[in-house]
C-alpha cells in the first residue's frame, strides 16, 4: 500500500480531530510511552515505535468514555503519545553519557529539558518541511505508519485487535511484575565452561519485551543482531582470552563480561562509526534531491489546497527553526561560558540537524522507525562534533578537557534528539495521510507530544538512575548502597559507547586497535551487502540480549511460513496472493501482541523503579524465594508459549503448528545448504 490512493476520510469531510479530550488523553499516554521507551532503551539498547500500542490504548480509552469519537481523534492521540517516546530515544543515547564520563553525578532536569525541547522541536519543524516530498511525491512505504493505519481502521470498523493488545499488555505487565518486582525468577540464565585453553558461553536474557522486538523486526534483522552477538561474545571474546589470557574473576561468566566490556565492545564502536557514515554516503543523491525540492517549493506556488494537504505554512516553520537555533546559541553560551564556541555550535547544529532529520525521515520510510539506526547517526554526528569542538574549543580557545567533552555532548545530544523524532514524525504523518487527517492539526499534535516528552524525560531518567543506576560505568563511579556490585545497573549501551568515544577523543585512551578491527569488519559487511548497523549492535550488546530477539524472529518466520503452507498446501518460493494476504493477517496480529508485551513489561519496569526509589522491596516484603535457572527458563518458555498461542489464533484453520514447524525447519536447512553449493556456469 503506497499511500497514494484516496484517504479513508475524504478531504471534503471535516470530522473532529484535535479536541480538548484528545489533548488530555494524548498527554497522559505520552507520559506513559516516554517512560516505557526510556526504560527499554536503557535496558536493551534499542527502542520500538509506540504508535501501535498508543493507537489501541487511545481507542480503548476514548471509546470507553465517549460515544462520538472519530478515527482522526484516535490518530491525533497516538501522534502525541508516540512523539514523546521517540524523543526519549534521542535523549537516552546521549544525556546519560554525561554520567558515564562523570561530568554529572545525577541527571540535571533543567539541562535535560532544554536539550529535549530544542532537539525535539527542531526535528519536528525540519520534518514538516519534508512531508510533501517523502510522503506525497516519493510515496515512501513507512511500514509502521501503514500498520498503525490498519490498526485504527480495524478499530473503527470493529474487530478483536484491540482485545488482543489489551490481553498482551496485561500479560507483559504481569511478567514484568513477577520477574522484576517479586523477583520470582532470574532475569538472565548464563553459563560458561572451560574448553582446552579457552571458554564457551551460553546465556539468555529472559525478557518478553526483547522476544517481541525480535518478532516485530523479523527474522532477517533479528538474525543479523544475533550474528553480531555470536561474533562478538561467542568468537572474539574467546579468541582474546585464548591469546592474552583470561582475567582473574569470581566466575567464568564474569571473565566473558570483563573482556567484552574492556575490549570487544570497541569493535562494535568501530563497526557503528563506519556503518553510520556509510548510511549517509549511500543516500547522498536522494538527500540532495529531497532538500533541493523542499527549498524550491513555496507556499505561493501551491495555491488553495484541500484540507488533507494543508501543512503549517513553510514561512512559519523556517521562522520557528531560526528562533530555535538562536535559543540554542544562548543555551550553549550559558552552558559552556564561551561565546565563540556557542556561535560555532549553533551554526553547526542548524546545518547538521536538518541534514540528519532528512536522513532519519527517509530511513524510517524504508525500514521503519524501530529499525532506523539513530545510534549510528548519533555516532557519526559525534565524530563531526568532536572535530568542531577540538578546532574551536581546544586549538583556538584552549579550553579544559572536561569543558570540551561537555560541549561536545551538548551539541550531539540536540542533534540526536532531532534525528530521533524525525523518523517518528514521518511515520505519524504517513498514517494521517492515509486516514485523511489534516496535516497542520496533526503537526500541532506532534509539537504537543514533543513538549510532553521533553518535560517527562528528565524526571524519568532521574528515577531510573536513582533506582538502578544508568550504565555499569556510572554505577561503578557511584554505586547504590544496596547494590555495591552494580547487578541491577541498566546497560545503556549507546550512552556507554558515546562516553567512551568522547573520552577517547579528548583523553587519548580510546581502544583504537579494537575500533579499527570493528571498522574493518564493517567494511567487509558492506562488501557482503549485509546490514552493518544490525550486526554492530549485536557485537556491542551482550549475547544474552540477542538470544530472545532471535527467538522472536524465528517465531515470526515460522508463523508467516505456516500461513503460506496452510493456504497453498505446499511451501513455495513465491507464495500465492492469497497466502501472502493470510501471512499479513498473522503478522499484524503478532505485531499487536508484541507491542502489548513490550508496553506492558516496559511500563512495569518504570513502576518497579518507583517502588525501589520509595524503598519498597516486594521480594523482601512477601518473603519470596527466587527460582533456580532451570525453573526460571521454564517460566519464560511458558510465556513464549502464551505469545505463540495468541499469535497463532490468526493462522488459517486446518493445520498443526508442530508439524508445520518441522516442514519449515527442513525447508530452512535445504535453503541453507543450497546457498553454499557452487553455482553452475550457465546459471551465473
Amino acid at each position: 500500500m503506497s499511500g497514494t490512493g484516496e484517504p479513508y476520510i475524504p478531504a471534503h469531510e471535516s470530522p473532529l480531530e484535535l479536541t480538548t479530550r484528545v489533548i488530555v488523553v494524548g498527554i497522559l499516554l505520552g507520559i506513559l510511552m516516554t517512560a516505557a521507551n526510556a526504560y527499554l532503551g536503557l535496558y536493551a539498547g534499542m527502542t520500538v515505535s509506540a504508535s501501535i500500542p498508543a493507537a489501541v490504548m487511545s481507542m480503548i480509552i476514548l471509546r470507553t468514555m465517549f460515544k462520538d469519537v472519530s478515527i482522526l481523534e484516535n490518530n491525533a492521540v497516538q501522534t502525541m503519545a508516540s512523539a514523546g517516546e521517540s524523543l526519549a530515544a534521542g535523549v537516552i543515547f546521549t544525556v546519560p553519557a554525561l554520567l558515564v564520563m562523570n561530568i554529572w553525578t545525577t541527571i540535571q532536569w533543567t539541562e535535560t529539558l532544554i536539550i529535549a525541547t530544542l532537539g525535539g522541536l527542531l526535528g519536528t519543524m525540519f520534518t514538516i518541511a519534508l512531508r510533501r516530498l517523502f510522503i506525497v511525491e516519493e510515496a515512501l512505504p513507512y511500514p509502521e505508519g501503514v500498520a498503525c493505519r490498519e490498526v485504527l481502521v480495524a478499530g473503527e470498523e470493529g474487530g478483536d485487535g484491540a482485545l488482543a493488545i489489551l490481553y498482551a499488555l496485561g500479560i507483559g505487565g504481569l511478567y514484568g511484575l513477577m520477574v522484576k518486582g517479586f523477583e520470582v525468577t532470574h532475569h538472565t540464565v548464563e553459563v560458561a565452561v572451560s574448553v582446552v585453553s579457552t571458554r564457551i558461553y551460553a546465556g539468555m536474557d529472559l525478557s518478553v519485551a526483547l522476544l517481541s522486538v525480535g518478532y516485530i523486526v523479523g527474522i532477517r534483522i533479528a538474525s543479523f543482531i544475533f550474528f553480531g552477538g555470536v561474533l562478538g561474545f561467542g568468537l572474539l571474546v574467546p579468541m582474546y582470552g585464548l591469546i592474552y589470557g583470561w582475567p582473574a574473576t569470581g566466575s567464568l561468566v564474569e571473565g566473558f563480561y570483563t573482556i567484552w566490556s574492556t575490549q570487544v565492545r570497541y569493535v562494535g564502536v568501530g563497526a557503528m562509526v563506519v556503518g553510520g557514515i556509510y548510511t549517509l554516503w549511500s543516500m547522498r543523491k536522494t538527500i540532495i534531491t529531497g532538500l533541493s525540492k523542499a527549498f524550491v517549493k513555496s507556499d505561493a506556488t501551491i495555491g488553495e489546497l484541500p484540507r488533507t494537504e494543508q501543512d503549517i505554512p513553510m514561512n512559519r516553520v523556517f521562522a520557528v527553526c531560526g528562533v530555535l537555533v538562536v535559543l540554542t546559541f544562548f543555551f550553549y553560551w550559558w552552558a559552556t561560558e564561551s561565546f565563540v564556541l556557542a556561535l560555532a555550535g549553533a551554526l553547526f547544529l542548524a546545518f547538521v540537524a536538518f541534514f540528519f532529520a532528512a536522513v532519519a525521515g527517509y530511513i524510517a520510510g524504508v525500514v521503519g522507525s524501530s529499525n532506523s539506526p539513530v545510534s549510528g547517526m548519533t555516532i557519526a554526528t559525534l565524530l563531526f562534533t568532536v572535530g568542531l569542538v577540538y578546532i574551536v574549543g581546544d586549538l583556538m580557545l584552549g579550553m579544559a578537557k572536561q569543558d570540551l567533552m561537555f560541549a561536545t555532548l551538548l551539541i550531539a545530544a540536540i542533534v540526536a534528539s532531532s534525528a530521533a523524532i524525525a523518523g517518528d514524525v514521518m511515520q505519524d504523518l504517513k498514517t494521517g495521510h492515509m486516514l485523511g487527517a489534516t496535516p497542520k492539526r496533526q503537526q500541532v499534535a506532534e509539537i504537543i507530544g514533543v513538549l510532553t516528552g521533553a518535560v517527562v524525560i528528565g524526571p524519568v531518567l532521574s528515577l531510573l538512575h536513582d533506582a538502578f543506576r544508568i550504565s555499569q560505568t556510572a554505577c561503578q563511579l557511584n554505586p547504590l548502597p544496596d547494590d555495591p556490585t552494580c547487578s541491577r545497573a541498566l546497560f545503556a549501551p549507546q550512552a556507554e559507547l558515546i562516553g567512551a568515544i568522547v573520552q577517547g577523543a579528548f583523553g587519548g585512551d580510546l581502544n583504537i586497535q579494537m575500533v579499527v578491527l570493528g571498522a574493518a569488519i564493517a567494511i567487509a559487511l558492506i562488501r557482503l551487502q549485509m546490514p552493518v548497523m544490525s550486526v554492530a549492535i549485536g557485537i556491542y550488546l551482550p549475547l544474552g540480549l540477542s538470544v530472545p530477539i532471535m527467538t522472536g524472529g524465528i517465531i515470526s518466520h515460522i508463523m508467516l511460513r505456516s500461513a503460506h503452507l496452510r493456504t497453498d498446501g505446499v511451501l513455495r518460493k513465491e507464495p500465492s496472493e492469497k497466502a501472502i494476504a493470510a501471512a499479513k493477517e498473522v503478522e499484524s496480529r503478532g505485531v499487536l501482541i508484541g507491542a502489548g508485551f513490550i508496553a506492558g513489561e516496559s511500563i512495569m519496569g518504570v513502576f518497579i523503579a518507583v517502588l525501589i526509589v520509595a524503598k519498597i522491596n516486594l521480594k523482601e516484603e512477601l518473603g519470596i524465594d527466587t527460582l533456580n535457572d532451570f525453573l526460571s527458563l521454564a517460566f519464560f518458555i511458558w510465556f513464549i508459549g502464551v505469545f505463540i498461542w495468541l499469535a497463532s489464533r490468526a493462522l488459517p484453520k486446518g493445520g498443526n503448528l508442530a508439524s508445520d514447524t518441522v516442514m519449515i525447519t527442513a525447508e530452512a536447512v535445504r535453503n541453507t545448504l543450497d546457498a553454499f553449493q557452487p553455482k553452475k556456469r550457465d546459471e551465473r
